[in-house]
Order: C-alpha cells, then structure tokens, then sequence
C-alpha cells in the first residue's frame, strides 16, 4: 500500500511541476526543465520503490501511476475547470501591434520567439499579424492581416 500512495503523490507532484513550469514557445521544454522533470522523477521512483525492488511493487507503481493518468484525463473531459487548471487557456500576446508585456513576462516569452514563429509562417514584420496565440500546448499561432 506504501507504494501506491508514494506513486500517487509523486504522480500529483510530477503533474503540478510540469504546469508550474509554463508552457514554452514552440512546445518545447529547454534542457533546465527537462533536467528538473527527470531529477524529480528519479527521486520520486527512490522514494516510491524504497527498499522493496521486487516486480509486485514495481508492477504496482506503474498500474498506480496509469490509473491516475486516466483518471485525470477523464477529468480534464468531464469538467472544464478542471482542463483549465491542469492544461490552461490559449493567450493572447499580441493583439493588434500590441504586446501584452505582463503576460509575456509571466510565461516566459520574448518577442524574438513570436516573431520567429511569425517568419515562419511568411510574415516578414509586426506589422503583418493581427494576433499571436501562446496555445494550451506551448505553440504560438500566428494570425494573419487581412490585406
């Protein structure tokens, strides 16, 4: 039983590390997230398995860590408070040639990586997009001017 509850705290803990850190530009975790998720994740397994390295516990761990994964995405399904908490909502970080500073400055992004998603859509300047969306995922869309 001491397995399960470790696996379950440390699957919640896991979870809200991942959603504390924001999303990315690009959908992409930098090599000091990634460092932190899996630092976490081993510390987690030591403190889940303990001494008890048998393939029951083990076997457990997983099968716990699994059910609580259906069982949040059932959640995130049935209850849309619940998607907003753990996934968020798309933001919008630039609305007609402007820049929402505070919320750029809250995830973590930089004008240089909206504009760099932009030219890689074809658009050449700021002048060129109406709106840039931070996505659920960390993807930035891009939404043209009309000409």
């Amino acid at each position: 039983m001491n397995t399960v509850v470790h696996a379950a705290i440390g699957y919640f803990y896991l979870l809200l590390t991942v959603r504390v850190l924001t999303r990315r530009p690009g959908a992409q975790m930098t090599p000091f997230d990634f460092v932190i998720v899996f630092l976490m994740g081993g510390v987690i397994i030591l403190s889940t398995m303990g001494d008890d390295h048998s393939v029951t516990n083990s076997v457990c761990a997983v099968l716990t860590v699994a059910w609580l994964h259906r069982m949040v995405a059932f959640l995130k399904r049935r209850f849309p408070l619940a998607e907003a908490i753990l996934d968020g909502k798309p933001q919008v970080v630039l609305e007609n040639d402007e820049w929402q500073t505070e919320l750029m400055h809250r995830m973590r992004l930089q004008d240089d990586d909206v504009m760099a998603v932009a030219r890689s859509k074809g658009v050449k300047s700021l002048n060129g997009i109406k709106y840039a969306v931070l996505e659920r995922n960390g993807a930035i869309s891009i939404i043209k001017k009309s000409s």
